[in-house]
């Protein structure tokens, strides 16, 4: 039997279907070399894990139960990239954003097509609960790209590209809201065992639909990137805290645009 992955790392993915069941892990990562250039050493697959640990290079493939195409997450730099992390920004990086949508959403939601989409994900995609929801607390759906964690830039291990106030927010919010995450690779972060907070469920892209703008916009939520050059002063999740504090005292959110929340912060705390 074939096994087939994809590789997501600095900001691209890799297709591999060469390999067989009978092919070990670092049979995977020289595959991985490859394509991206990054030894096997220095690679760190995020969520290939047998019984909570991280799957041995000798391991093999077939023994990890891997569904078709199943999308790894890779930490790792390539040798002659080393020196690139750390240099400065180029003048003009143009990087889309996943926040990157603008009033069209409104438009979009409620055309039939989408609206098809939604309910044949809702009749199929299975939801598999960590932790049960609990009364009385409303649910906050947190993206990962560019939010919680930097996943284009190049770096040696997942903590590396955690935003800062990263457990600390999530702490924040647990006490008000149950939390849902867009992801399947935050293990490696500490966020699924945190004794701090519980995450009621994840979702990957299985949940997802593609919807179509005619433009894009920029919504007002500075997102994490260039995490080298940024984790030491990014304070977007501590302030983010503070908002979802404020917004939990309200009976009602639908009066509520998140896309103005500093806005409504600012206002609340110079009453």
């Amino acid at each position: 039997m074939s096994v087939s992955v994809i590789i997501k790392w600095g900001g691209q993915e890799y297709f591999i279907s060469s390999l067989s069941e009978e092919d070990t892990v670092l049979d995977l990562k020289q595959s991985i070399k490859t394509l991206t250039g990054v030894l096997p050493e220095r690679q760190k697959l995020l969520g290939l894990k047998v019984k909570g640990k991280p799957a041995e290079d000798e391991m093999k493939l077939g023994s990890l139960k891997l569904k078709p195409n199943t999308k790894i997450m890779m930490m790792g730099t390539r040798e002659e990239s080393l020196e690139d992390v750390l240099a400065p920004p180029p003048e003009n990086d143009d990087v889309v954003n996943d926040f990157d949508i603008e009033e069209e959403v409104i438009e979009v939601e409620n055309r039939s097509e989408n609206l098809a989409k939604i309910a044949r994900r809702v009749k199929e995609y299975k939801v598999e609960e960590l932790n049960p929801p609990r009364e009385g607390k409303r649910l906050l759906v947190l993206d990962v790209d560019y939010t919680l964690f930097d996943h284009k830039s190049c770096a040696e291990t997942g903590q590396e590209l955690m935003r800062p106030y990263l457990h600390e927010f999530l702490t924040s919010a647990y006490e008000d809201y149950d939390i849902v995450i867009w992801c399947t690779y935050l293990s490696e972060l500490g966020v699924t065992d945190n004794p701090n907070y519980k995450i009621t469920f994840m979702l990957d892209s299985g949940a997802m639909i593609t919807v179509h703008t005619p433009k894009r916009g920029v919504v007002e939520i500075r997102p994490f990137m260039k995490a080298h050059l940024n984790r030491e002063r990014d304070r977007e999740l501590y302030k983010l805290s503070q908002y979802l504090k404020e917004i939990a005292k309200l009976d009602d959110f639908s009066g509520l645009n998140h896309k103005h929340w500093e806005r409504y912060l600012s206002k609340r705390q110079h009453h």
